[in-house]
């Protein structure tokens, strides 16, 4: 068989894996799963990205998710609960008043209190890297492309909001070599007020091209409708907030294990098709055309089944074996590793070797 030619994906394949990878990290405080989960994203990331501005900025979705880690541990060191039996150190402690009471500001440090404190951090870290190697991945603007015809003002605002970080990064690195070409190579704090105006000039010369050309484009702009289509469009918003209110309760239903099964996947499945209703009904005043689309092949189902197989991994061995999606801390133990969890996020990495390379 013939190697696949160099294509990118289709945008919406990589969101669904981005998500649901954030979606099983959501479920464990397991450190094992969390970092099997950050080297699978890493792996793909660095096997399937390109030369592309918002690809170099998975690199500050990593930075910013190691501050949370640093963050939530200076905050228990501070102000947390310090519980625990092994003892680290002590820091200066300060009496607050009774209304205050469960805050305590410095005093022992625990081992146990630390890791747990650790833990929670690293568990929105591994979400926060997660969504960043869908900005590095997806194509923003071809995800707008990708979006129904009802969703097109808000996606086009979604789209320029996480097209901020890439671009900010594009306009530092543009901004650093040019300083590097005239000989300016001081580095430090006292060259951080050289860069930020350049950089600041850039960032808003290109929102303001970003603008004129959707504007040109014919972003925001309706046709004129019949009455029944007004009607139509005006039920959509409904029928969407309904759908959505009802797959948030049934997905809820569906991770705890506590909740009546009626409230699982019955309302999950009715609340997807209110949502995918609405979403049609208001997408029947929108006419647009679109050139090229991006095809879906069995590259994207691929891509997207093995996000959706960590999250159903992450639920079955959550049912299975709820201690081993956690770490033990109180008393403190070694994790256990829940082998249906370990294998869905496993099969999240086929997409950094099975799908066609981007183009270069």
């Amino acid at each position: 068989m013939a190697p696949a030619l160099p294509r990118a994906l289709h945008p919406v394949a990589w969101w669904v894996w981005a998500i649901g990878l954030a979606v099983a990290a959501s479920l464990t405080a397991n450190p094992i799963l969390l970092a099997l989960i950050l080297a699978v994203v890493t792996l793909v990331v660095t096997n399937r990205r390109t030369g592309s501005p918002w690809a170099k900025a998975f690199r500050l979705y990593v930075i910013l998710g190691a501050f949370v880690v640093l963050s939530r541990l200076v905050l228990h060191l501070l102000v947390g609960l310090k519980v625990g039996e092994h003892r680290l150190f002590w820091l200066p402690s300060v009496t607050l008043p009774s209304w205050a009471a469960g805050i305590n500001v410095g005093g022992t440090v625990y081992l146990e209190g630390l890791l747990a404190a650790g833990l929670q951090g690293l568990r929105l870290a591994t979400m926060i890297v997660c969504i960043g190697a869908a900005n590095a991945l997806a194509n923003p603007k071809r995800l707008l492309r990708a979006l129904p015809g009802s969703l097109q003002e808000i996606g086009t605002a979604v789209i320029v909001s996480v097209t901020v970080a890439p671009q900010l990064a594009e306009s530092v690195q543009r901004v650093l070599r040019a300083r590097q070409l005239r000989g300016q190579n001081a580095g430090g704090l006292r060259s951080v007020r050289q860069v930020a105006l350049p950089v600041l000039q850039d960032t808003l010369d290109r929102s303001l091209s970003l603008a004129a050309a959707m504007d040109s484009r014919g972003y925001g702009r309706r046709v004129t409708e019949s009455s029944q289509e007004r009607r139509w469009g005006s039920a959509a918003p409904y029928a969407s907030f309904a759908g959505l209110i009802g797959a948030s309760i049934g997905l809820f239903g569906l991770l705890s294990a506590d909740t009546p099964p009626v409230l699982g996947a019955p309302l999950l499945g009715l609340g997807l098709v209110l949502a995918v209703v609405g979403l049609r009904l208001g997408g029947r005043g929108v006419h647009r055309t679109t050139y090229r689309p991006d095809p879906w092949s069995w590259p994207e189902t691929l891509t997207a089944a093995t996000g959706l197989a960590a999250v159903v991994g992450s639920i079955v061995a959550s049912h299975l074996d709820p201690q081993s999606m956690s770490m033990p801390v109180l008393p403190l133990g070694w994790p256990g590793l829940p082998w249906v969890a370990a294998a869905g996020i496993l099969l999240a990495a086929l997409p950094g070797y099975l799908t066609p390379e981007p183009p270069r």
